[in-house]
């Protein structure tokens, strides 16, 4: 159990960007100074947009493979994959002008 209590001065800036940490990493801000204080890792957290950017990527990097896998098979619909891959980026692309 936490019973000790510990204060320190900062600026105005320098609380908010502690918050803006603190919040990113999914942590209350006596958590995630007592991390930075004692050298303990501090990941932070993925936004949804990065969860679902990340997504995608995967799923791109999986239709790439897939792609390279057919050309070495010599698949005949390796020319529908490739335009159908080709429009689905564009309409992501699209989507980021927005």
């Amino acid at each position: 159990m936490k019973r000790e209590f510990i204060q320190f001065r900062c600026s105005v800036y320098e609380k908010k960007l502690l918050k803006v940490k603190a919040r990113k990493s999914g942590l209350t801000l006596s958590e995630y100074c007592r991390r930075a204080a004692t050298e303990d890792r501090i990941i932070e957290r993925l936004s949804e947009e990065q969860i679902e950017a990340y997504k995608m990527l995967v799923k791109y990097e999986n239709n790439f493979k897939r792609i390279g896998n057919m050309f070495r098979q010599r698949n005949p619909k390796l020319s529908e994959e490739v335009s159908a891959l080709a429009d689905e980026i564009r309409n992501h692309l699209l989507n980021f002008r927005k």
